[in-house]
């Protein structure tokens, strides 16, 4: 039982970290190959959207199998726990409060790419991806964090 537990916590930081790394990827190849800034935003966009969903989901996956283990809630106490639920937190403020402010802008600009760089919408559009991209870093190294944690950690 040990080991299954500890294979779905490898699992879902496994599974959530390389779908980061792959977005990264994605992201970078997608803007050059789309017709249009906007069009290639909307697919990003999308799929952001999923790799959020999917996010939330592993973390909790990671955190149950923690309990499991250890048989105790106190286990979320530590380290690695801990960064998991930041990850899970940055993941929902990116997801629920950042993109959905930068959707309302989306929709308000008609597009993004035509908007020019002064516009007050564009600004606040602007400073909304920043702080989506930090967030998104901020899960990418946390992650980072807690796999090695995890992979350190002696087993149960």
């Amino acid at each position: 039982m040990a080991a299954t537990l500890r294979f779905f916590q490898f699992l879902s930081l496994g599974c959530w970290l390389g779908a980061i790394i792959f977005f990264i990827v994605f992201t970078q190849g997608i803007f050059s190959v789309m017709p249009t800034k906007d069009l290639a935003g909307v697919v990003v966009g999308y799929s952001l959207a999923r790799l959020h969903v999917m996010g939330i989901v592993a973390g909790c996956v990671y955190l149950i199998a923690t309990i499991a283990s250890e048989r105790s809630i106190a286990a979320l106490a530590r380290p690695a726990a801990l960064l998991v639920f930041v990850m899970i937190l940055c993941t929902m403020a990116s997801q629920y409060g950042v993109i959905a402010r930068m959707d309302v802008l989306r929709a308000q600009m008609g597009s993004v790419d035509a908007t020019t760089a002064e516009n007050p919408l564009r600004v606040a559009f602007d400073r909304l991806h920043l702080y989506s991209v930090r967030l998104e870093s901020a899960v990418l190294l946390s992650g980072l964090a807690a796999l090695f944690l995890t992979a350190r950690q002696k087993s149960f």
